[in-house]
Protein backbone atom coordinates (compact mmCIF):
# COMPACT_ATOMS: atom_id res chain seq x y z
CA UNK A 1 0.00 0.00 0.00
CA UNK A 2 1.39 3.38 -1.01
CA UNK A 3 0.84 5.67 1.96
CA UNK A 4 2.97 7.69 4.33
CA UNK A 5 4.32 6.10 7.48
CA UNK A 6 6.41 7.44 10.33
CA UNK A 7 8.85 5.53 12.49
CA UNK A 8 7.86 5.54 16.16
CA UNK A 9 10.38 3.81 18.45
CA UNK A 10 11.17 1.38 15.66
CA UNK A 11 7.50 0.72 14.85
CA UNK A 12 5.97 1.93 11.56
CA UNK A 13 2.73 3.89 12.06
CA UNK A 14 0.44 4.99 9.23
CA UNK A 15 -0.29 8.70 8.89
CA UNK A 16 -4.03 8.21 8.57
CA UNK A 17 -7.13 9.85 10.01
CA UNK A 18 -10.24 7.86 10.95
CA UNK A 19 -11.94 8.90 7.72
CA UNK A 20 -8.93 7.87 5.61
CA UNK A 21 -8.67 4.51 7.40
CA UNK A 22 -12.34 3.72 6.76
CA UNK A 23 -11.92 4.71 3.10
CA UNK A 24 -8.88 2.40 2.75
CA UNK A 25 -10.83 -0.52 4.24
CA UNK A 26 -13.84 0.15 2.01
CA UNK A 27 -11.63 0.29 -1.07
CA UNK A 28 -9.91 -2.99 -0.17
CA UNK A 29 -13.25 -4.78 0.19
CA UNK A 30 -14.58 -3.25 -3.02
CA UNK A 31 -11.52 -4.51 -4.94
CA UNK A 32 -11.41 -7.82 -3.06
CA UNK A 33 -8.03 -7.13 -1.46
CA UNK A 34 -6.92 -8.19 2.03
CA UNK A 35 -5.92 -5.86 4.88
CA UNK A 36 -4.62 -7.04 8.23
CA UNK A 37 -5.05 -4.11 10.59
CA UNK A 38 -3.66 -3.35 14.03
CA UNK A 39 -3.70 -0.46 16.48
CA UNK A 40 -0.91 0.40 18.88
CA UNK A 41 -1.12 2.10 22.26
CA UNK A 42 1.40 2.82 25.01
CA UNK A 43 1.12 -0.64 26.57
CA UNK A 44 1.56 -2.48 23.29
CA UNK A 45 4.60 -0.36 22.38
CA UNK A 46 6.21 -1.28 25.70
CA UNK A 47 5.46 -5.00 25.20
CA UNK A 48 6.88 -4.92 21.68
CA UNK A 49 10.30 -3.89 23.01
CA UNK A 50 10.82 -7.37 24.49
CA UNK A 51 8.21 -9.59 22.78
CA UNK A 52 9.69 -10.45 19.37
CA UNK A 53 6.66 -12.43 18.21
CA UNK A 54 4.29 -9.57 19.01
CA UNK A 55 6.65 -7.15 17.25
CA UNK A 56 6.64 -9.29 14.10
CA UNK A 57 2.85 -9.74 14.23
CA UNK A 58 2.32 -5.97 14.46
CA UNK A 59 4.88 -4.64 11.96
CA UNK A 60 3.73 -7.12 9.31
CA UNK A 61 0.26 -5.53 9.25
CA UNK A 62 -0.98 -3.57 6.25
CA UNK A 63 -2.39 -0.72 8.35
CA UNK A 64 -0.98 0.29 11.74
CA UNK A 65 -3.03 3.00 13.45
CA UNK A 66 -2.27 5.01 16.58
CA UNK A 67 -4.99 3.92 18.99
CA UNK A 68 -3.85 5.92 22.00
CA UNK A 69 -3.48 9.68 22.30
CA UNK A 70 -0.10 8.94 23.91
CA UNK A 71 1.19 7.68 20.54
CA UNK A 72 0.12 10.92 18.82
CA UNK A 73 1.83 13.01 21.50
CA UNK A 74 4.90 10.76 21.64
CA UNK A 75 5.32 10.95 17.86
CA UNK A 76 5.10 14.75 18.03
CA UNK A 77 7.82 14.87 20.72
CA UNK A 78 10.07 12.78 18.48
CA UNK A 79 9.44 14.94 15.41
CA UNK A 80 6.73 12.89 13.70
CA UNK A 81 3.20 14.01 12.96
CA UNK A 82 0.00 11.97 13.07
CA UNK A 83 -3.34 13.61 12.17
CA UNK A 84 -5.26 12.06 15.07
CA UNK A 85 -5.70 8.90 17.08
CA UNK A 86 -7.76 6.19 15.39
CA UNK A 87 -9.28 4.37 18.34
CA UNK A 88 -9.96 0.71 17.62
CA UNK A 89 -13.31 0.81 19.43
CA UNK A 90 -14.52 3.73 17.29
CA UNK A 91 -13.16 2.19 14.09
CA UNK A 92 -15.02 -1.06 14.70
CA UNK A 93 -18.29 0.80 15.23
CA UNK A 94 -17.81 2.74 12.00
CA UNK A 95 -16.94 -0.38 10.03
CA UNK A 96 -19.97 -2.30 11.31
CA UNK A 97 -22.05 0.67 10.12
CA UNK A 98 -20.27 0.46 6.74
CA UNK A 99 -21.06 -3.26 6.59
CA UNK A 100 -24.76 -2.49 7.04
CA UNK A 101 -24.67 0.14 4.29
CA UNK A 102 -22.76 -2.02 1.79
CA UNK A 103 -24.23 -5.43 2.71
CA UNK A 104 -20.92 -6.80 3.96
CA UNK A 105 -20.76 -9.58 6.51
CA UNK A 106 -18.85 -9.51 9.82
CA UNK A 107 -17.46 -12.29 12.01
CA UNK A 108 -17.05 -11.58 15.73
CA UNK A 109 -14.42 -13.59 17.61
CA UNK A 110 -13.60 -13.22 21.29
CA UNK A 111 -14.80 -12.57 24.84
CA UNK A 112 -17.07 -14.91 26.80
CA UNK A 113 -19.97 -16.63 25.02
CA UNK A 114 -22.61 -14.46 26.67
CA UNK A 115 -20.69 -11.28 25.79
CA UNK A 116 -20.10 -12.00 22.11
CA UNK A 117 -23.73 -13.14 21.85
CA UNK A 118 -24.86 -9.77 23.25
CA UNK A 119 -22.68 -8.00 20.67
CA UNK A 120 -24.23 -10.00 17.84
CA UNK A 121 -27.76 -9.48 19.20
CA UNK A 122 -27.22 -5.74 19.48
CA UNK A 123 -25.87 -5.36 15.96
CA UNK A 124 -28.60 -7.63 14.58
CA UNK A 125 -31.25 -5.44 16.21
CA UNK A 126 -29.53 -2.26 15.04
CA UNK A 127 -28.55 -3.18 11.48
CA UNK A 128 -30.18 -6.52 10.61
CA UNK A 129 -29.06 -10.16 10.58
CA UNK A 130 -27.62 -9.80 7.07
CA UNK A 131 -24.34 -8.35 8.45
CA UNK A 132 -23.61 -11.36 10.68
CA UNK A 133 -21.40 -14.03 9.10
CA UNK A 134 -20.84 -15.79 12.42
CA UNK A 135 -19.38 -15.52 15.90
CA UNK A 136 -17.38 -17.52 18.42
CA UNK A 137 -16.14 -16.92 21.95
CA UNK A 138 -12.44 -16.34 22.56
CA UNK A 139 -11.82 -19.38 24.75
CA UNK A 140 -10.01 -22.00 22.72
CA UNK A 141 -6.75 -23.90 22.99
CA UNK A 142 -3.68 -23.41 20.84
CA UNK A 143 -4.36 -26.66 18.98
CA UNK A 144 -7.87 -25.43 18.12
CA UNK A 145 -6.68 -22.22 16.48
CA UNK A 146 -6.49 -23.58 12.94
CA UNK A 147 -10.05 -24.93 13.13
CA UNK A 148 -11.25 -21.55 14.41
CA UNK A 149 -9.45 -19.75 11.56
CA UNK A 150 -11.01 -22.16 9.06
CA UNK A 151 -14.47 -21.54 10.53
CA UNK A 152 -13.97 -17.82 9.97
CA UNK A 153 -12.55 -18.29 6.46
CA UNK A 154 -15.53 -20.46 5.49
CA UNK A 155 -18.11 -18.06 6.92
CA UNK A 156 -18.14 -15.69 3.94
CA UNK A 157 -17.17 -12.72 6.13
CA UNK A 158 -15.61 -9.61 4.62
CA UNK A 159 -14.64 -8.30 8.09
CA UNK A 160 -13.26 -10.04 11.17
CA UNK A 161 -13.16 -8.40 14.60
CA UNK A 162 -11.05 -10.19 17.23
CA UNK A 163 -11.71 -9.23 20.86
CA UNK A 164 -8.94 -11.16 22.59
CA UNK A 165 -6.16 -9.74 24.75
CA UNK A 166 -2.71 -8.93 23.39
CA UNK A 167 -0.53 -10.55 22.26
CA UNK A 168 -2.84 -13.49 21.54
CA UNK A 169 -5.06 -11.69 19.03
CA UNK A 170 -2.16 -10.23 17.03
CA UNK A 171 -0.31 -13.54 17.00
CA UNK A 172 -3.49 -15.46 16.03
CA UNK A 173 -4.10 -13.27 12.99
CA UNK A 174 -0.42 -13.39 11.99
CA UNK A 175 -0.07 -17.17 12.42
CA UNK A 176 -3.20 -17.88 10.36
CA UNK A 177 -2.90 -15.05 7.84
CA UNK A 178 -2.90 -17.45 4.88
CA UNK A 179 -6.14 -19.12 6.00
CA UNK A 180 -7.72 -15.73 6.63
CA UNK A 181 -6.69 -14.16 3.32
CA UNK A 182 -10.17 -14.45 1.82
CA UNK A 183 -11.49 -12.26 4.66
CA UNK A 184 -10.89 -8.77 3.29
CA UNK A 185 -10.33 -7.05 6.63
CA UNK A 186 -9.04 -8.49 9.91
CA UNK A 187 -8.69 -6.41 13.04
CA UNK A 188 -8.00 -6.85 16.75
CA UNK A 189 -10.37 -4.86 18.97
CA UNK A 190 -9.30 -5.79 22.52
CA UNK A 191 -12.02 -5.14 25.09
CA UNK A 192 -14.44 -3.47 22.66
CA UNK A 193 -17.00 -6.30 22.86
CA UNK A 194 -17.39 -5.58 26.60
CA UNK A 195 -18.21 -1.95 25.75
CA UNK A 196 -20.71 -2.85 23.00
CA UNK A 197 -22.33 -5.43 25.30
CA UNK A 198 -22.68 -2.79 28.03
CA UNK A 199 -20.37 -4.44 30.57
CA UNK A 200 -17.85 -1.59 30.68
CA UNK A 201 -18.11 2.08 29.77
CA UNK A 202 -15.79 4.18 27.66
CA UNK A 203 -14.48 7.44 29.00
CA UNK A 204 -16.31 10.66 28.08
CA UNK A 205 -15.02 12.22 24.86
CA UNK A 206 -13.29 15.06 26.72
CA UNK A 207 -11.23 12.52 28.70
CA UNK A 208 -10.37 10.67 25.49
CA UNK A 209 -9.22 13.93 23.88
CA UNK A 210 -6.83 14.80 26.71
CA UNK A 211 -5.35 11.30 26.77
CA UNK A 212 -6.97 10.19 30.05
CA UNK A 213 -9.10 7.31 28.77
CA UNK A 214 -6.65 4.91 30.41
CA UNK A 215 -7.38 6.47 33.82
CA UNK A 216 -11.14 6.07 33.34
CA UNK A 217 -10.61 2.39 32.56
CA UNK A 218 -8.23 2.03 35.51
CA UNK A 219 -10.85 3.57 37.85
CA UNK A 220 -13.39 0.94 36.77
CA UNK A 221 -11.06 -2.04 37.36
CA UNK A 222 -8.13 -0.86 39.53
CA UNK A 223 -7.05 -4.33 40.75
CA UNK A 224 -6.83 -5.72 37.23
CA UNK A 225 -5.53 -2.61 35.45
CA UNK A 226 -3.04 -0.94 37.81
CA UNK A 227 0.02 -2.76 36.51
CA UNK A 228 -0.90 -2.37 32.85
CA UNK A 229 -1.49 1.37 33.08
CA UNK A 230 0.60 2.76 35.91
CA UNK A 231 3.70 0.63 35.30
CA UNK A 232 3.19 0.41 31.53
CA UNK A 233 2.66 4.15 31.07
CA UNK A 234 5.76 4.95 33.11
CA UNK A 235 7.83 2.65 30.90
CA UNK A 236 6.33 4.26 27.81
CA UNK A 237 7.25 7.77 28.97
CA UNK A 238 10.79 6.55 29.69
CA UNK A 239 11.11 5.07 26.16
CA UNK A 240 9.94 8.31 24.53
CA UNK A 241 12.18 10.54 26.63
CA UNK A 242 15.18 8.25 26.11
CA UNK A 243 14.62 8.39 22.34
CA UNK A 244 14.24 12.17 22.54
CA UNK A 245 17.50 12.44 24.49
CA UNK A 246 19.35 10.32 21.93
CA UNK A 247 17.97 12.45 19.12
CA UNK A 248 19.04 15.69 20.81
CA UNK A 249 22.49 14.27 21.57
CA UNK A 250 22.90 13.10 17.98
CA UNK A 251 21.83 16.54 16.64
CA UNK A 252 24.20 18.45 18.92
CA UNK A 253 27.07 16.08 18.09
CA UNK A 254 26.46 16.60 14.36
CA UNK A 255 26.40 20.37 14.88
CA UNK A 256 29.74 20.27 16.73
CA UNK A 257 31.33 18.04 14.07
CA UNK A 258 29.93 20.26 11.33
Amino acid sequence: MNRKRIDFLGIPVDVLSMKETIAAVGEAIQHNRHINHVVINAGKVVSMQTDKQLFESVVSCDIINADGQAIVWGARILGGKLPERVAGADLMQELVKLAAQKNYKCFFLGAKEEVVKKVVDRYTAEYGAHIIAGYRNGYFKKEEEEAVAKQIADSGAQMLFVAITSPKKENFMYAHRELLKNVNFTMGVGGTFDVVAGLTKRAPVWMQNIGMEWFYRFAQEPKRMWKRYLVGNSKFIYLVMRAKGKKMFSSSKSAVQG
